[in-house]
C-alpha cells in the first residue's frame, strides 16, 4: 500500500515502510485493514500540515501478563507520524465514536472508532501514543493465526477481465471509501470523476463529463443513490448503474432492477460486477452491429 498512502497524503510527507522478517500470518480482512490503514495515514497527514514524516512498521510484540490483552506474542502494525500530537485529554477520548478535533465537515470522527472495533473483532486492539511536539504512534495490535496465510493470487488471476477502458462517476460521501474505490478502478484502467455527493455528481453530468457508467453509494445526505441513478438515466439513459449499499434489505420498491454490490467488497468482487455491466450493449452499440435489411420490392 505504500504507493497509495502516499499518492493519498501527498509529496511534502516522506513515507517508509519497515517490515521485519519471518512473521507469522493473522486471522483479518485484508480489505478492511487496507482501509483502517489508510484511516490513519490520512489522520497523519492531517496532524502534518507543514510536512513531516510517515512510518509504517510491521513487527512482533510480546504482551505481558495483566495489561490488557492475552499474554504471548503478537503482529503490531504502527503508524507513526511526525505530526502536532495531542494532549492527554484528546488522547484518552480518541477512539470515542464522533469525537474529532477536526473542523466541521472535514472528518465524521468515526475514523479511529472503526480502527478499534476491527482490531477487537480481530481478537486484538488499537494502542495509541501521542505527546504535544512529538508525534502520535497508531498501534494494531493482532494475534498470530494457526496453520499457513492463505497464497496471494496475482492480479491477473484475481480480477476479471474488463472489456473496455471506460469513463466511470464515481459517488460516495464516505472520502477513504470513494478514495479506495477510486484506486481500484484506476488499477483496472478505468478513468474515474470522484463526487462526493448526489447534487456534485449531477453538476458534472449536466456539465457533459462522458460517462460508461454510474457506480453511487446509496445511503447519502441530500438524495440516496437510487434517486441519483433516476436522475442521471433521465439525462443518459443508456448509463449503467452499479449501486453500492451496506444494507442487505432495501426498502420494498427501493432501487428496483439496478445491480448492487454489498459493502464492504474486495477489489475481485468490484472488477467483476463493473465487467459485467461495460459487457452489455447499449441500443447505439446494436444498431450499429445489425445492418438494416434491404427493402424488397
Amino acid at each position: 500500500m505504500q504507493d497509495l498512502v502516499q499518492r493519498t497524503i501527498g509529496p511534502h510527507i516522506n513515507v517508509k515502510v519497515e517490515t521485519a522478517s519471518d512473521l507469522p500470518p493473522a486471522r483479518i480482512d485484508p480489505g478492511q485493514l487496507e482501509l483502517a490503514i489508510l484511516n490513519l495515514a490520512v489522520n497523519a497527514r492531517d496532524a502534518m500540515p507543514g510536512g513531516g514524516s510517515l512510518r509504517l512498521v510491521l513487527d512482533k510484540a510480546t504482551e505481558p501478563e495483566g495489561n490488557g490483552l492475552e499474554p504471548g506474542d503478537y503482529i503490531r502494525l504502527a503508524v507513526k507520524d511526525s505530526g502536532v500530537g495531542m494532549d492527554r485529554q484528546t488522547l484518552m477520548r480518541a477512539i470515542e465514536p464522533f469525537f474529532t478535533t477536526k473542523g466541521q465537515g472535514e472528518g465524521t470522527g468515526l475514523g479511529l472508532s472503526m480502527v478499534h472495533g476491527l482490531a477487537a473483532q480481530s481478537g486484538g486492539a488499537l494502542r495509541i501514543h501521542s505527546a504535544v511536539g512529538k508525534g502520535t504512534s497508531c498501534e494494531i495490535w493482532l494475534p498470530p493465526a494457526e496453520g499457513e496465510a492463505d497464497s496471494l493470487m496475482t492480479h491477473e488471476q484475481r480480477l476479471a477481465t474488463q472489456p473496455r477502458r471506460a469513463s466511470i462517476l464515481l459517488v460516495d460521501d464516505e472520502a477513504l471509501v470513494r478514495l479506495a474505490t477510486a484506486e481500484m478502478l484506476r488499477e483496472m484502467s478505468h478513468s474515474v470523476v470522484e463526487a462526493e455527493s448526489a447534487a456534485a455528481a449531477l453538476a458534472q453530468v449536466r456539465a457533459g463529463i462522458p460517462i460508461d457508467l454510474l457506480i453511487t453509494d446509496y445511503l447519502m445526505p441530500g438524495m440516496r443513490g437510487s434517486d441519483l441513478a433516476d436522475e442521471v438515466r433521465a439525462l443518459r439513459p443508456h448509463v449503467p448503474v452499479l449501486l453500492l449499499t451496506g444494507y442487505a434489505n432495501l426498502a420494498k420498491g427501493e432501487a428496483v432492477g439496478l445491480p448492487r454490490l454489498a459493502k464492504p467488497f474486495r477489489e475481485a468482487d468490484l472488477a467483476r460486477e463493473v465487467a459485467a455491466l461495460l459487457s452489455r450493449e447499449t441500443p447505439d452499440e446494436r444498431r450499429k452491429r445489425i445492418k438494416p435489411v434491404p427493402a424488397v420490392s
